[in-house]
């Protein structure tokens, strides 16, 4: 990324460059990411294509207010952190889900090394922690997303549980972004993929969460207050462009 692109990337998620590649620096850095660029998979249900290069997936964060899934978040966000100084790994890993682990490259997540410790930094998981939790430690690790532990599996991957629950498994050795294309097309076309079956658009706000699944709007607070409301077409155009900077022309729907 040249220098022009990072201010415009920085610009787009409200941040200052920072003056070192620490900790605290990247954990301002995840907050501010999570508030701005959504959790969305509109791309696969507009026809549009998911191109898992660096450029492509900083260029998509850039313009329209557009975001992405784990692969699309977590790679620019990794492309970011690299040109700010970071050491930064794309690490694979599998969903928790009814029926076991995913399947191989399910997810990516990001393994940030700083001066005080090796760090799991995530923009791409949906409602999740806020901020980055520490590879190290297996002790719980408060979050306002919840309580987070990583635990250690007798295969050598790493479990990571949000409040008790166990989320992810990521594995340790360090991927390429290409690695996961397999993963991704998995998500965009098989029937099995919650991605095909639904539509999303989330961000993390300074009060809670605002989700738009179809047509339906739910905001959510910190003291578990929640507002649910059902919109039409034209609502639902307004919503994208009002809450997350998305214009439309004609709505999504679902190819599944």
């Amino acid at each position: 990324m040249d220098p022009e692109r990072v201010e415009a990337y920085l610009r787009r998620i409200g941040a200052d460059r920072p003056a070192a590649p620490g900790a605290g620096e990247l954990r301002d850095l995840q907050l501010r990411h999570l508030r701005t660029v959504p959790f969305e998979n509109l791309a696969i249900h507009r026809g549009e294509d998911i191109v898992l290069r660096e450029t492509a997936l900083v260029d998509k964060v850039l313009s329209g207010g557009r975001g992405g899934f784990c692969y699309e978040l977590n790679g620019a966000f990794a492309a970011l952190l690299r040109a700010l100084g970071y050491d930064v790994e794309l690490l694979a890993a599998r969903v928790h889900g009814p029926d076991g682990v995913g399947i191989p490259y399910d997810h990516l997540a990001l393994r940030v090394h700083t001066p005080t410790g090796p760090w799991l930094a995530d923009v791409g998981f949906g409602k999740f922690s806020h901020h980055p939790l520490r590879l190290d430690s297996r002790t719980d690790q408060p979050d306002p997303g919840g309580v987070f532990r990583i635990e250690e599996t007798p295969d050598g991957d790493l479990d990571v549980l949000q409040d008790g629950t166990p989320q992810y498994r990521l594995e340790q050795r360090p991927r390429r972004l290409r690695d996961f294309e397999v993963g991704c097309w998995w998500h965009r076309t098989s029937p099995k993929s919650h991605f095909t079956r639904s539509l999303v658009c989330s961000r993390l706000t300074e009060t809670g969460r605002i989700t738009l699944s179809g047509r339906t709007l739910v905001i959510t607070d910190s003291d578990g207050g929640r507002e649910q409301h059902e919109l039409s077409d034209a609502e639902t155009l307004r919503a994208y462009r009002t809450h997350f900077g998305i214009a439309l022309q004609s709505l999504p729907t679902v190819r599944g």
